[in-house]
């Protein structure tokens, strides 16, 4: 299983979200992409749900061309808050399950309770840490081949942070799944990383496993990319 991005770029009117962007994610692995807001992370993860097309070159999941269809394998958390606010939280679940054939109750149950999730709460009086774990169950609890996580820990409280942190690990199958967290929040998601891509408005920077990081050049995920954006303005100037 995996994911490929060959020579795509992207535009929104003039301006460029991606620029000749090649890149391919494997399965049994976790990759983190990371760069500031606006560097082309969340444009990249909507190229491969099919939620976006590229304007040059081409997305593919599993050798086939991604379409609309693509979402029915994928697991897509966005940094958009779009819950139906007159819901509960068990009725939100319930609508989720009904547009996915790959959605896991028990799954679903497991993890409500571990993110302390009141089932009768009304969405919209939730606080937006709640909203966040709300929105990580739902994808979570589907056994999706890919799971793309957009700004999963954005405005949450650190101990909200580390339940997310902890869910990703327990819940994941790292034998079938791909799993890519598009964040500017280095830091955070840096123990939970195979490897790392650094994006940079629009340009891939660097990609390097994590492990070689920190024991062959000593390194943390943060270091290396403040050391590859110096160069890569310093080059462009």
């Amino acid at each position: 299983m995996s994911i490929k991005m060959e020579a795509v770029t992207k535009k929104y009117g003039k301006d460029y979200a991606l620029k000749n962007v090649s890149i391919s994610f494997e399965k049994g692995r976790i990759y983190g992409l990371i760069g500031p807001n606006g560097s082309g992370k969340s444009t990249a993860l909507k190229l491969i749900t099919g939620l976006a097309f590229p304007d040059e070159g081409s997305v593919s999941f599993n050798n086939q061309t991604v379409s609309r269809k693509t979402s029915d394998s994928i697991a897509y958390l966005t940094e958009l808050d779009m819950f139906y606010e007159t819901f509960t939280v068990q009725e939100t679940i319930d609508y989720v399950a009904s547009q996915f054939t790959d959605f896991n109750h028990e799954k679903a149950t497991l993890l409500l309770k571990e993110m302390k999730l009141d089932t009768t709460k009304k969405v919209k009086t939730l606080s937006k840490g709640n909203r966040g774990r709300l929105k990580l169950v739902t994808t979570l609890a589907r056994d999706a081949e890919v799971i793309l996580l957009d700004e999963p820990f954005s405005g949450l409280d650190p101990l909200v942070r580390d339940s997310i942190v902890k869910s990703l690990l327990r819940y994941l199958d790292f034998d079938h799944q791909i799993l890519l967290i598009a964040t500017h929040e280095i830091n955070e998601i840096e123990p939970l990383l195979d490897e790392a891509i650094a994006i940079y408005y629009g340009d891939i920077i660097g990609q390097e496993k994590v492990e070689e990081l920190r024991e062959e050049q000593g390194l943390s995920v943060l270091e290396w990319f403040k050391q590859l954006v110096e160069k890569f303005e310093g080059e462009n100037k």
